[in-house]
């Protein structure tokens, strides 16, 4: 999200004051630039995105359609860049000795590149190959921000450099206001009839079997130019990226309480546990299963502390029997899939990631009902995400796809 071509600040404010009083003089009233620099920084910036941002008439200026699209991302950037500057100062009020109180108005482009870059690679140095300027200018650029806000941003560890509360709060709200302006990008090429709009998602393990790659085939027939990016990644990485605007949306199993109030999750359907086990294994001769007999064979596990190695632990203490020994733990669904195929083993898995297998006859559930293992798995999005055209379609095949897996999700009966 950091690479997009940042805007000129400045240029930012001059369009939304033109597009607020439908003028360049009313404008100048209200930004402090003089007329003839409003009126070049609006030159600027339609050359800059290729199109009118304004119909100009002897009564006023008047904002066109593309020119609406972008004013309502610009907008949303600046907004979070005022709350930023906002928790900033508040959190760092008892530092604060001088610096501008609404100093949102005046931070730039290569500040925010600067924080942004900071933020993530802990370093300067890095940061500034990340930006593609000379640690110098980074530098120079993350102190001259330090100075606009009066707060202190910027401490030293072991490891390098490390962001204040103040400038955490801070970095997430100039992410955010990045991810909004790459949004207006964007929306700004579907308005041009181009389909080369961007989807970043983040996905955990029990999307990626049939969810996740049905709906991005799908998009992908309708708009081939489509760009998809897939996260793969531990829940709260997962969850890190989606608030400060680096995904878009996450897509697997959701959290029951939420750990945060800045998201929102919609449920696609429920996904029960199953024990499995290859085709052709004696358990599939047996008219009636137990949990004592499942015990005398090998198994493949969840690593300890997981809800689905909770599940099996659970199921042999209620039985009233040992747990089985010699387990071999793995999360790969690949290396469970080759243990199960080669041995007699058994393991507890999620029925829709075996989806495939199971079409293929190597895998299949054992007639075995585990109840109340059911997980609900759906969408997790940032309250305030306002999702392009290319985002709300991809969505909604998501939704489909969801929906087809509830139907066909196959639960072991006793």
């Amino acid at each position: 999200m950091s690479q997009i071509q940042i805007p000129n600040l400045r240029h930012l404010r001059a369009f939304r004051e033109v597009a607020r009083f439908g003028g360049i003089s009313a404008a100048s009233e209200h930004v402090p630039m003089s007329q003839p620099a409003i009126t070049q920084a609006i030159a600027k910036l339609e050359e800059a995105l290729g199109l009118a941002l304004f119909d100009r008439r002897a009564d006023g200026m008047y904002v066109t359609e593309p020119g609406t699209l972008f004013l309502n991302r610009v907008e949303r950037a600046l907004k979070h860049l005022q709350t930023g500057a906002r928790e900033a100062s508040r959190i760092g009020r008892r530092q604060r000795s001088k610096g501008f109180g609404r100093f949102d108005r005046l931070m730039t482009a290569i500040q925010l590149r600067a924080l942004s870059a900071v933020a993530d690679a802990g370093n300067f140095s890095l940061a500034a190959r990340t930006v593609g300027v000379s640690q110098p200018s980074l530098h120079r650029a993350a102190r001259d921000l330090e100075r606009l806000s009066g707060v202190d941003l910027f401490t030293r560890s072991r490891e390098g450099i490390e962001l204040t509360r103040a400038a955490q709060g801070l970095a997430k709200s100039v992410k955010l206001s990045i991810a909004e302006l790459s949004q207006g990008y964007s929306e700004l090429a579907e308005w041009r009839g181009l389909d080369s709009g961007r989807i970043v998602v983040g996905t955990m393990p029990l999307a990626r079997t049939y969810v996740l790659p049905t709906a991005i085939n799908r998009l992908v027939q309708e708009l081939p130019g489509v760009q998809i990016g897939v996260i793969d990644g531990p829940y709260d990485d997962l969850l890190y990226g989606l608030r400060h605007g680096e995904t878009d949306l996450l897509i697997g199993a959701l959290r029951d309480p939420l750990p945060v109030d800045d998201v929102f999750q919609e449920r696609l359907f429920d996904d029960p546990l199953a024990i499995v086990a290859r085709t052709g294994h004696p358990l599939f001769r047996k008219k009636k299963l137990t949990i004592r007999e499942l015990a005398t064979y090998p198994w493949v596990t969840p690593r300890e502390g997981t809800p689905t190695r909770s599940h099996f632990e659970r199921l042999f203490r209620e039985a009233g029997c040992p747990a089985p020994a010699g387990l071999i733990e793995a999360s790969s669904l690949v290396l469970i899939r080759e243990l199960l195929k080669g041995s007699d083993r058994l393991t507890i898995i999620s029925a829709h990631q075996i989806r495939h297998e199971e079409q293929l006859n190597i895998l299949a559930p054992l007639p075995l009902a585990l109840p109340k293992t059911g997980r609900p798995i759906g969408l997790t999005v940032r309250k305030d995400w306002q999702p392009t055209a290319t985002q709300r379609r991809f969505i909604e095949l998501v939704r489909d796809a969801g929906r087809e897996a509830q139907a066909v999700q196959r639960s072991p009966v006793a």
